[in-house]
Formats: C-alpha cells, sequence, structure tokens
C-alpha cells in the first residue's frame, strides 16, 4: 500500500495533477490516502493530504450540487477528526447545507444537464452520500445524515435493475445491450455503489433512533439502515457471483468476453466493499473471504516494482479496455481503500 501511495505522490509532484485537486479522480484518491494513514499511523500521508487542503483553501470545487466536488469532503471530514480546525470544514459544511435547502424533485433522466444539479448517475452513489453522512458524524447536526439516505434512495429508486440486483450507470443505458445480448452494466460504476454503500452505513449509526421522522414521520434511521443494509447484501451476492476466475471483474460484468482483459478499479472497489461488510459483520465470512482473497491476490499482482497500478480502466461511463500500463488516481483510492480492509480480515484469519 505504502509503495503504491509512494508512487502516486511521486507522480503528482513529478507531473502534477492531470485535473484540479478537488476534482473527483483526485478526491478519490485522498479517500485511500486517508485510510492508508489511518491504517499504517503514519502521520506523512495525513500532512500530505493537509497540504492539499490548504492549497485549496479547503474548497471543494465550483458547483454546489455536482456529486462529484462533494468527493472531497470525505476527506476533509476525516482530515478534521485529526486536526480538529473548524476551517477545514467550513466551505464543504456551506456546501452541504446548499444541497440539503433544495426540493430534489426533478426527473433523473440524463437531459438538460440533470448530473449538475441531482445525482442522476451511479458513481455520484459514492461521489455524495458518504461524505454527507461523515458530516454529520464529525459535527453532530443529524441533517446531512438525513439528506445523504433521502438522495441515496431517489437514485437507487431510479437506476436500480431489480431482476439483475445491478445498477445501469445512468438513464442512457436503460436498454442498451452487450454484443452477447445481456443487459449493459458497468463495473466500475457499480463498483461505485458498493463501496459508497458501505462508506455510507460506516456513518449510519445503529442505534440512532428517529433520525429521519422529520422526513416522513413514520421511518426511522434504524428503518432506513436495515434497507441499506438488504441492498448491500443484495449486491454482494450478485457482484461475487460475477467474479471472474483470475479474482477480477471484467468491466462489462454480464459479457465478460467483450473486453477479457483484468480490470483494477472496478475489482478495488468490490475488495474494499465486501472486506468491509465481512469486518463489520454483514456478511458470511466462509462465503465471502474467498471471494476477497482472491481479489487482493490479483490487485497485488497488478501493481508494477516501481508502484505503479495497472490494468485501470481510464475515465470513462461504460465498459471498455484497460492493460498493464494503464492507471489513475482513483484506481489508486481504490485498491488503498481494498487495502485497509484486507489488514483487519488477514489479521483475523
Amino acid at each position: 500500500m505504502k509503495r503504491v501511495t509512494d508512487w502516486q505522490l511521486d507522480r503528482w509532484q513529478q507531473q502534477g495533477m492531470r485535473w484540479p485537486a478537488y476534482d473527483w479522480v483526485n478526491a478519490v484518491c485522498y479517500t485511500g490516502i486517508s485510510a492508508l494513514a489511518r491504517v499504517s499511523g503514519d502521520s506523512a500521508y495525513y500532512r500530505a493530504l493537509y497540504a492539499i487542503g490548504e492549497k485549496l483553501d479547503w474548497n471543494t470545487g465550483a458547483h454546489r450540487t455536482l456529486a462529484d466536488d462533494y468527493c472531497i469532503g470525505q476527506t476533509y471530514t476525516e482530515l478534521f477528526t485529526t486536526y480538529r480546525q473548524p476551517r477545514i470544514l467550513a466551505h464543504f459544511r456551506a456546501q452541504c447545507d446548499t444541497i440539503y435547502s433544495l426540493p430534489h424533485n426533478e426527473s433523473l433522466e440524463w437531459t438538460n444537464d440533470i448530473h449538475l444539479r441531482e445525482w442522476a448517475w451511479c458513481d455520484a452513489l459514492f461521489m455524495g452520500p458518504p461524505g454527507l453522512a461523515a458530516l454529520s458524524t464529525v459535527t453532530g447536526d443529524r441533517k446531512y445524515r438525513v439528506m445523504a439516505v433521502r438522495l441515496w434512495w431517489k437514485t437507487t429508486d431510479y437506476l436500480f435493475d431489480k431482476e439483475e440486483n445491478l445498477f445501469f450507470r445512468d438513464s442512457r443505458y436503460f436498454h442498451q445491450q452487450e454484443p452477447n445480448g445481456r443487459k449493459m452494466f458497468w463495473s466500475r460504476g457499480n463498483g461505485w455503489v458498493l463501496a459508497g454503500l458501505a462508506r455510507l452505513l460506516a456513518n449510519l449509526p445503529a442505534r440512532e433512533k428517529d433520525i429521519l421522522a422529520r422526513e416522513n414521520g413514520t421511518s426511522t434511521q434504524s428503518d432506513q439502515r436495515a434497507k441499506l443494509i438488504q441492498l448491500y447484501r443484495k449486491m454482494a451476492a450478485r457482484i461475487s457471483a460475477l467474479q471472474q476466475p483470475d479474482g477480477t471483474w471484467r468491466t462489462s460484468l454480464l459479457d465478460p468476453q467483450r473486453y477479457p482483459n483484468k480490470e483494477t478499479s472496478g475489482t478495488g472497489l468490490y475488495c474494499y466493499a465486501l472486506a468491509w461488510g465481512v469486518n463489520h459483520g454483514l456478511l458470511d465470512r466462509k462465503s465471502y473471504v474467498p471471494v476477497i482473497r482472491r481479489a487482493w491476490a490479483a490487485l497485488t499482482n497488478a501493481v508494477q516494482p516501481d508502484g505503479r497500478l495497472g490494468f485501470v480502466q481510464p475515465i470513462g461511463d461504460q465498459p471498455g479496455t484497460s492493460d498493464a500500463n494503464s492507471t489513475d488516481a482513483y484506481g489508486v483510492g481504490a485498491f488503498l481503500l481494498a487495502g485497509s480492509e484486507m489488514l483487519p480480515l488477514l489479521s483475523y484469519n
């Protein structure tokens, strides 16, 4: 994990970031580096993230409601627990106040730049809700958790296919088919969902009651948590059944032969989310540990001697190719999140 992180940090130092420092591509990586800092006890990684935050003046991006610009908030909340400086959260909290104040009554159909106003694509479920829920955890203000769950279900109700127990990327893919005639479900897209669900559940305490009562007068947080766990288990079972013999998942979940190369960003997200579930007692250890071990072995085998993580599918919104040299920061983030859950899983075994 340190070798992969150090490679990425050195790449940023030598070549700069291809995207703004607040952008989701980098922000996903920060979540992984933050996880490494936490499990390793190496404060140098927190300091590296703190320096990035300082350069950004702790801003989150120009769009007040775009889910991508919420992703960095997950790292800001983590850094706040370490440094306890209110300015770390000031901009992110103002952004979350903005989205909380809106009605969210538009259709999620992928038209008219809906992604700038609503969380209308499955990737948004990793980028947005976990940061909102984490903000409630560190501030004690429950309203952000309320909104996280509300927006989670709005997107889920629209994009979740109950026949396949998988998520469409967005409405453009409702009727798309793979060459083999199956529906098109993108591996990394569903990885964003399953990992985002784990991170949301981590900030949804089981014993807090009635947090969501203000929304509809009946539903409690414990009810919502149970529904989210049910969804998590459905997806976990479906995803595990789609793992390939080499331990990875192909970019096309239901047509793996279309792009036969292994792929590490989706695999990293699945490895993380499944290991988190075992570690927190939500998934059966006997059933899932073999799946997780195969995934982690495949991920570590994709790390080159210098620390470069290969086989990361480039930025996109549907199945595509990857190779030994294709890499990007979000793939590193997924790898590190997976590793942070492998440590307790392996120590137990």
